[in-house]
């Protein structure tokens, strides 16, 4: 019998190669024609007939010059860029096929290699494509009914028994799904979704049963045929009978899986139930709840991740800088809730691509529009008003989000425990537009905009108001099943400005901005399943102006002033690769090469060396025409991660990396103002460095239902910029003679338990953590503290967080925020002395006294409508009290001498219990 299969095989092959001799060889030529035209003019030139279906061809064009060539060679290079495939039979009949192929000769390995087919798990289904001579005996009714989708183009000489399949999941909205399990049904194979709901998996060539899980969203399965790496997008409805809400959770094996430490995803639908100040959702709030992250004070406006300065985050929305993230005195973010989707934190190893600051990034996305309907969602409360709309300009392909949020706020202002803000006005608003359009499947764009302004008065002869803006551009394209690349143009601006009335001769209007545009290129390349590649190149420009002032009227004692523009240059590459090394070890290994360089037009002054900086030193002022490099400064940023898995659920995790940046703030105030200035380095001013290591363990419980981590960092910082005692920062020429630069450390372990399931569900997060300054010269006037260490202005070693919530039904819940921090460092006055008939104040060690610790407790009851799915709007009623226990928090201390006495006093901005009621609806 097998000799007698073999014989059969001989003689089909003889007459396939006597067949193929036959093939007549014609000239033909197209030029952008559909291909069925094409297929046309080859049957009028030879006596072949194609059979095929008409949908198949629809939208291919061909363009080709063929001379005295076989029509199957024509018909190999009209298909190549497709995925369709052809039989010619011997009655000169031309069968198209979609995927596969049609086989007439055994496989070389068929004889004698089932063994090695089991083992390569070559299936039923590629059997079934040998052609005539297999039928297809499967016929299992588990997977009756399903979806079936063929992937890729068969090719006989392709042996590879994996293929690569990649693509997105979105919602009904266009939007995308992130953390949304991808699993390969009875495989042990799966994957999930990031931020952008794009996913990658590996998978056996063949039929594949492909399911997804998400939270709030309808599982599926797809019967997948996969015949060579391809794509394959999921879209798919929200789940209205399961509402089960889990606060600020990412993927649900993210935390122990991934290979980056300190990498937070935060979704803002998640976040609804946090008891917040005055009712506001707020992402950027919600965050300063998690390990590592806290602010200077209540009402503060920055962030401190690690130790860090405030200015050392990157903050950006889509993919465009925002310098100062807060509104009214810090209360508020800046960044519109409902408009947002999700916030990536990177607060430990940051990936390649990112640069410029020390700290941290936080990376916002603003959520695609809806393409299929129109909708919004708006929210009324005792403060601020917001609404968003989506609507379809291209119904499936193309969306526009407006959104837009402002304030009726002076109320609150009268009710705070401070005597200067009772008289005080405050406003703002912001708005935002994101116009998101498929152009086809390998072809996105997506442009951002967005402004905000603020405007208050302490005083009634004061107006202060700042803004910031952004534009952005992103093309994404999709060059292969394997290479996709994003083209990112952006601008940022932030300005400031003061305006002085009052009744003395001294009136005057201040401004200030600074203003950035970059250019951005990166590249994702799916290599293998061992390793994936993210590779780029950017470019930043800064034009930052550091103030001017003008007086208001001709009566006015002021002189115009104008400090003259900077300009910087910042240019990187960036290449990392994520290296499966085996199932238990992945390494993440990135290398980052920056450079700075400080641009003309410039006078940059020239000291004595060995000497302090001062205008007694002054040597020469040295002048730059534009553009003219003055400087420059760079080197190599390492970012290299690894994650090893102890057990399926537990894995230890290690990072190293390293940081330059070129841009400073300019501050002597204990807090963040909105009037701090940004300076760039120059001639006198080096760029900050910093190295942090970090360990950290991962550990699910119960099937993911419950999340610990513990990790530890230390970090080291170099030419942190600082301010002498008395410094002049605002309008200052010189301002190299008025700051210092030295050296930071900082170190502390975050411990994490979070509970992502059940009725009752939050998290419980303690950070130990320290944060150090160290200001040392050989001249006293440029040393601090005797040159020691001292602690930072943020330095709190204590701060803990509990969020929890409980639903009692899927539409009653209660929930409840603590936060204790201890009380951050000042700077306490201990005596004082006469001189020239005049006192003055002795002032202690910077930072050597503490104020007050903070602690603080919020409630909150929260109303959900029906569940119905058929009903014009979904509500959401939140019930919540900031502050329960009235503690009267201080915000500063400040020392009035009275009578020869000094007197310390502190303000607080909510020293009492401050109640609010906001409605939700969304359509």
């Amino acid at each position: 019998m097998k000799k007698a299969l073999i014989t059969l095989v001989l003689f089909m092959g003889m007459q396939y190669i006597v067949a193929q001799e036959s093939i007549p060889r014609i000239s033909v030529s197209f030029t952008n024609v559909d291909v069925s035209d094409a297929l046309d003019m080859i049957e009028s030139r030879t006596e072949y007939k194609f059979f095929y279906l008409d949908e198949w061809l629809q939208n291919i064009k061909v363009t080709g010059n063929y001379e005295d060539m076989q029509v199957s060679l024509i018909l190999d290079d009209l298909f190549k860029d497709t995925v369709l495939n052809f039989y010619i039979s011997d009655d000169q009949k031309i069968f198209l096929l979609q995927n596969n192929q049609i086989y007439d000769a055994l496989p070389d390995d068929f004889f004698g290699e089932e063994e090695e087919l089991v083992e390569d798990e070559i299936g039923y289904e590629e059997l079934n494509d040998l052609g005539p001579l297999f039928v297809n005996s499967d016929d299992n009714s588990a997977t009756r009914g399903l979806q079936v989708v063929k992937i890729g183009k068969e090719n006989r000489n392709n042996r590879r028994r994996t293929f690569t399949l990649t693509g997105k999941a979105v919602n009904a909205k266009g939007q995308p799904i992130p953390d949304l399990a991808i699993i390969a049904q009875g495989k042990d194979i799966g994957t999930s979704t990031d931020a952008g709901g794009n996913y990658s998996m590996t998978l056996p060539v063949g039929e594949n049963i492909i399911e997804t899980r998400g939270l709030g969203i309808q599982g599926s399965r797809t019967k997948v045929i996969l015949y060579n790496d391809g794509s394959y997008n999921f879209q798919l409805n929200e789940s209205f009978e399961v509402l089960d809400e889990v606060v600020v959770q990412g993927n649900r094996d993210r935390n122990v899986e991934t290979a980056l430490t300190g990498v937070t995803l935060i979704e803002v639908e998640k976040i609804k139930n946090i008891p917040l100040v005055l009712g506001e959702r707020d992402i950027l709030k919600a965050a300063i709840t998690l390990p590592g992250i806290t602010t200077a004070g209540e009402g503060a406006a920055g962030y401190n991740v690690r130790g860090g300065r405030t200015d050392q985050n990157l903050i950006l929305l889509d993919n465009g800088v925002i310098y100062n993230p807060s509104h009214f005195f810090g209360i508020f973010s800046a960044i519109n809730p409902f408009s947002t989707g999700t916030a990536e934190i990177y607060k430990g190893n940051v990936p390649a691509e990112f640069g410029g600051r020390l700290s941290s990034v936080f990376d916002i996305t603003t959520k695609d529009g809806n393409t299929e309907k129109f909708s919004g969602e708006a929210s009324i409360g005792p403060v601020t008003s917001n609404i968003v709309l989506e609507t379809p300009i291209v119904k499936d392909k193309s969306a526009l989000l407006v959104g837009g949020r402002a304030t009726y706020s002076d109320w609150i202002l009268r009710s705070l425990d401070d005597e200067q803000l009772n008289n005080s006005t405050a406003s703002f608003f912001d708005v935002v537009a994101k116009y998101n359009h498929t152009i086809n499947e390998n072809n996105e764009i997506k442009a951002t905009g967005y402004f905000s302004r603020d405007e208050f008065s302490i005083t009634s002869d004061s107006i202060f108001d700042y803004s910031n803006r952004l534009v952005s551009l992103k093309w994404d394209h999709k060059f292969s099943e394997k290479t996709t690349g994003s083209l990112i143009l952006s601008n940022s601006e932030y300005k400031f400005g003061i305006e002085f009335d009052g009744e003395s001769n001294d009136d005057f209007d201040l401004g200030y901005k600074n203003n950035e545009t970059e250019f951005k290129i990166k590249m994702k390349y799916l290599h293998s399943d061992k390793h994936k590649f993210d590779y780029g190149i950017s470019s930043k420009l800064y034009v930052v102006n550091p103030g001017d002032i003008v007086p208001l009227d001709s009566g006015s004692d002021v002189s115009s002033l104008t400090i003259p523009e900077e300009r910087g240059l910042e240019s990187a590459v960036f290449l990392s690769d994520s290296y499966k090394v085996n199932d238990k070890l992945l390494i993440d290994m990135g290398l980052r090469f920056s450079f700075y360089a400080a641009l003309g037009a410039s006078a940059q002054r020239i000291y004595q060396d060995n000497a302090p900086r001062n205008s007694g030193t002054l040597v020469e002022t040295q002048e730059f025409d534009k553009n003219e490099v003055i400087e420059t400064y760079g080197g190599p940023e390492l970012r290299l991660s690894a994650r090893y898995f102890i057990k399926p659920d537990f894995s230890i995790k290690a990072s190293l990396n390293n940081a330059y940046q070129y841009i400073h703030t300019l501050s002597n105030n204990t807090t963040v103002s909105p009037t701090d200035t940004w300076k760039l380095s120059d001639l006198n001013i080096e760029p900050q460095e910093a190295y942090q290591a970090s360990l950290g363990l991962y550990k699910n419980f119960e099937g993911n239902k419950y999340e610990v981590s513990l990790e530890g960092y230390y970090k080291q910082q170099k030419n942190l910029l600082d301010y002498k005692v008395g410094a002049q920062l605002l309008l200052n020429e010189a301002i190299e003679t008025e700051v210092l630069q030295g050296d930071g450390k900082a170190y502390g372990v975050e411990f994490l338990v979070k509970k992502n399931e059940g009725k009752l569900n939050g998290w419980l997060g303690y950070t130990y953590s320290r944060s150090f300054v160290k200001l040392d010269s050989e001249f006293s006037e440029e040393r601090v503290n005797n040159g020691d260490f001292f602690p930072s202005n943020f330095d709190k070693p204590h701060d803990i967080s509990l969020v929890a919530n409980y639903k009692f039904t899927r539409r009653f819940s209660a929930s409840a925020n603590f936060v204790y921090q201890t009380g951050r460092p000042v700077t306490f006055p201990i005596g004082s002395f006469a001189f020239n008939n005049s006192e003055f104040v002795f002032y202690s060690d910077r930072n050597k006294f503490r104020i007050p610790d903070y602690y603080r407790l919020d409630l909150s009851f929260n109303m959900e409508g029906n569940h119905k799915i058929k009903k014009f709007a979904h509500s959401f009623w939140s019930f919540s009290i900031y502050n329960v226990l009235g503690r009267n928090n201080p915000y500063s201390v400040f020392f009035v001498t009275e009578d020869g006495d000094i007197k310390a006093f502190q303000s607080s901005i909510f020293a009492i219990p401050v109640p609010t009621i906001t409605y939700n609806f969304k359509f």
